[in-house]
């Protein structure tokens, strides 16, 4: 090991790979630690730990072995509570366990929502699906796992008849005891990324969301900046600040996901993290001129934060779009590099081959492929998105 600053980062996964790049350019020594013995960015730590998710003494001997001085994850709220704890013990820059423990339990975070009139969408526990009759449910309704990400275990439910589906695949998401069920927004969904320090939150970025079909809630299609008006901007500023104080925000980001339905904004969740998808690894660098993940390690190492970092440099627009194709059998691909010509395109990726079986999406760990583009208007990057579907259609034969 060098003499230079070590940091630890919680999980060694693809979510992590741009944050992991990020420290390494600061120079630090970059300490990943993950359960997965072929977590696959281990290769591009300078020390990797298995460790296991639950394992805090574990965690307590890599961070006395490496004389680690900051903490972070990226796009992931797994680890958030034993970071607290970690911090609280070594007197490292972070939010304290009780934020980290409302942040992870969606039913404390909705009741805290309602203590701070956070507006946001009303909902409950189901504990006892035997007891689903005595339920009063208005349909139709959302079923969730309490403590999970990324759309898994998240179903529309129209009647009781699909509560009892929802409920099972709830269920395998969880290490609760229960599943929150809240009422449906019908609406726009949007994702805001925040900066938040000394008590004051800064939006640095309005996401518009591309939602799979009903039953499932899985995301296929991100763009920044959302098209809002400036006044609902104020309003989600408004919010995003309310939130904050609500959770104990701070040192901290947060990726915060609502809805707005007739000019009425609903929150639906938020997490003082990093929001996935490539939304701020990538962008909002490419959107604003501002890296997040940056201003993340900059909190973590306990630097001052100046106002300029938090204002935009660059006005661009950004988007990715997830592939999603008809189920079946890949009988061909071909040409699919065409997908590089596409104006504004950053990168892509496609995940399957010849035989393959396209399945449909579930969750964000079902998706397969991906393209990231950069535009300097709305609709070039709507026309992007457009080509990007051609190709493929063209590109992938499936039976």
């Amino acid at each position: 090991m060098n003499n230079s600053q070590s940091i630890l980062i919680f999980g060694v996964g693809m979510l992590q790979r741009s944050i992991i790049e990020r420290a390494h350019k600061r120079g630090l020594f970059v300490v990943g630690i993950d359960p997965c013995a072929d977590a696959c960015c281990k290769d591009i730590v300078d020390a990797f730990e298995i460790v296991g998710g639950e394992d805090f003494e574990g965690t307590i001997n890599v961070v006395r072995k490496y004389h680690i001085s900051a903490i972070v994850t990226a796009a992931t709220d797994k680890p958030l509570v034993m970071m607290a704890r970690l911090a609280e013990i070594l007197h490292l820059p972070f939010y304290s366990v009780e934020t980290a423990q409302v942040s992870t339990d969606k039913l404390l975070m909705k009741q805290r929502f309602m203590q701070y009139g956070v507006p946001c969408a009303k909902g409950g526990i189901l504990t006892d699906i035997e007891r689903l009759d005595e339920q009063d449910f208005s349909y139709p309704v959302i079923v969730k796992p309490r403590d999970n990400s990324g759309s898994r275990g998240v179903m529309f439910c129209n009647n009781k008849a699909d509560i009892l589906v929802a409920w099972k695949e709830a269920m395998s998401y969880t290490r609760k005891a229960s599943v929150l069920v809240e009422e449906y927004i019908d609406g726009s969904e949007y994702s805001i990324e925040s900066v938040h320090v000394g008590g004051k939150s800064t939006v640095i970025q309005f996401t518009q969301k591309r939602i799979t079909d009903f039953p499932y809630n899985v995301e296929l299609g991100h763009i920044q900046p959302a098209d809002l008006s400036e006044k609902v901007k104020e309003e989600i500023r408004c919010v995003i600040q309310r939130i904050g104080a609500a959770l104990g925000f701070d040192n901290c980001c947060s990726h915060t996901e609502l809805k707005i339905s007739s000019s009425e904004i609903k929150v639906i969740e938020t997490s003082p993290r990093l929001g996935g998808d490539f939304i701020t690894s990538h962008l909002t660098p490419l959107s604003t001129g501002i890296n997040i993940e940056d201003i993340l390690l900059k909190l973590s190492l306990g630097e001052h934060i100046e106002e300029n970092e938090l204002v935009s440099v660059v006005e661009k627009y950004s988007g990715v779009r997830f592939f999603d194709l008809p189920e079946g059998e890949i009988k061909e691909v071909k040409n699919i590099d065409e997908l590089k010509y596409i104006k504004g395109i950053q990168f892509y990726r496609f995940d399957l081959k010849k035989g393959d079986r396209v399945n449909k999406i579930t969750s964000s760990l079902s998706r397969y492929g991906y393209a990231l583009f950069q535009t300097n208007a709305h609709d070039e990057l709507l026309r992007s998105f457009d080509e990007c579907d051609k190709v493929l259609a063209s590109a992938i034969t499936i039976v």
